[in-house]
């Protein structure tokens, strides 16, 4: 046993509370309470519920990577990458993804979407890239490196949540075009599997709701 102070986030105002604990090494220092809370309220933050203008500290979203990088993965390939955007960054992600939409539209273009293209990134705080980036060390089927790299995002949800900041994982906007791959740096073999959006929150989301899990779950005892 060991005496030693834990940090624990209380919010981005307030910084860490330190909590002094008596822990072996592999102790774990969350109680099931606690991390059942966490993740029931975990939500989805879109832009227009941020505060605009707001940047979140990059220390903070060092720390949401670091803890996205510790989600379990087959090997130990570690397959994600990750690029964000901040800053003049902002103005650089969103300016080519309303220009392309602006270019594969054709006489089909909606003012409407191009506008949110262009405006939604500059509501965020931070906007990561999330890309998968396969390993050539070892023969993994492609299947378990996504999902490596989702757990990775979960990661960073739960993350944010403990951090009391918002955020949420988009796929729209060029995550399927493949002119996306040179503006992102995707090598061979890279997939670009969205990106996740930062910021303090303005407007909380509402509660959320789960079917019970007894009707999503077989137990076979015998």
């Amino acid at each position: 046993m060991v005496n030693y102070l834990h940090p624990v986030p209380a919010s981005p105002e307030r910084g860490f509370i330190y909590i002094c604990a008596m822990s072996t090494i592999n102790e774990v220092t969350v109680s099931p309470a606690q991390l059942n809370r966490l993740i029931r309220q975990r939500r989805s933050t879109f832009p227009d519920q941020f505060e605009k203008g707001r940047r979140i500290e990059d220390e903070i979203v060092w720390q949401l990577l670091e803890n996205a990088s510790w989600a379990p993965n087959h090997k130990h390939t570690e397959p994600w990458h990750f690029t964000v955007f901040t800053g003049e960054g902002l103005k650089r992600f969103a300016a080519f993804q309303a220009e392309r939409y602006q270019e594969v539209s054709g006489g089909k273009l909606r003012q409407d979407k191009y506008d949110k293209l262009l405006e939604n990134p500059l509501k965020a705080s931070h906007i990561i890239a999330i890309i998968l980036r396969r390993s050539t060390a070892t023969d993994i089927p492609e299947m378990e490196e996504i999902a490596a790299v989702s757990c990775a995002v979960e990661n960073i949800y739960l993350s944010v949540t403990a951090y009391g900041l918002g955020g949420y994982w988009s796929t729209g906007g060029p995550t399927y075009d493949p002119a996306a791959r040179q503006f992102f740096g995707l090598e061979e073999g890279d997939r670009l599997m969205g990106f996740f959006y930062l910021g303090y929150v303005r407007v909380p989301s509402v509660a959320g709701s789960r079917r019970p899990v007894k009707e999503k779950t077989t137990w076979v005892k015998e």
